[in-house]
């Protein structure tokens, strides 16, 4: 099986002037149609980046990237954008709602910039709304939705155009524990049963280990990796190259 995820040799350098910070440092690994991969590691061990550009929002300084067989390091920034709006759902630990914008709108929207001629189908909209428990909440703006009920709504815009992977960074990091839970199950409700690859950055070992996988990153490279609760211990053991 071709993996939907494939990153080789990446590297990332940040200048300031003269003075070179390395961020990433030759990291390789592969992700199958399907996993939920958590990434885990202390401030500045470089999973922020290495979220950043699995992506497409910034370039990597060297080594190669690849979405479902593409070359995404290689894609112009016009065609980078069109395959992060048809293939990616973001989830972040800011929420990022329009706070003009009722629920319902800040999720449409999203559908209406992805570049998706065909209309929206309501009828996945009240599904989605349904599988997060937001569905009575969808027509309040977001000074009217608890923290929970925000990052339910970010998960049904990132979730909207259907795509294979959902990349969620620290997702429960303005959350209390209780709606930490909930998001968690969300995602994996998404995994499972919208069959969508899901990769989540986080500092909490609890949250991480609802995936299949957990890499472990220090100092801007994958120290270790081992089975999450999810891993069926098989053929989803996709190996760190």
């Amino acid at each position: 099986m071709q993996p939907i995820i494939h990153a080789e040799q990446l590297g990332k350098v940040y200048r300031t002037g003269k003075i070179e910070v390395p961020a990433l440092r030759n990291v390789s690994f592969s992700i199958e149609p399907g996993e939920f991969v958590s990434i885990v590691g202390p401030s500045g061990s470089g999973k922020s980046t290495l979220f950043y550009l699995l992506g497409g929002l910034t370039r990597a300084s060297s080594g190669k990237i690849e979405i479902g067989g593409v070359d995404f390091a290689a894609l112009d920034d016009g065609d980078r954008t069109k395959m992060r709006r048809s293939k990616i759902g973001f989830v972040f630990q800011k929420f990022n709602l329009l706070p003009t914008l009722s629920a319902r709108d800040n999720i449409e929207i999203a559908y209406d910039i992805s570049g998706r001629t065909e209309p929206l189908d309501q009828a996945y909209l009240s599904h989605l709304a349904e599988m997060l428990s937001i569905t009575g909440r969808l027509e309040h703006r977001p000074s009217e939705l608890s923290g929970g009920e925000q990052q339910r709504v970010a998960i049904a815009r990132a979730l909207i155009t259907h795509p294979a992977i959902i990349l969620a960074d620290e997702p429960t990091g303005n959350l209390d524990t209780k709606n930490s839970e909930v998001v968690l199950e969300m995602l994996l409700r998404s995994n499972r049963e919208l069959k969508q690859t899901v990769l989540m950055i986080t500092h909490n070992p609890d949250a991480a280990a609802i995936g299949d996988r957990i890499l472990h990153m220090r100092d801007g490279e994958i120290v270790g990796i081992e089975a999450g609760n999810g891993s069926s211990g098989t053929s989803r053991q996709a190996a760190v190259i």
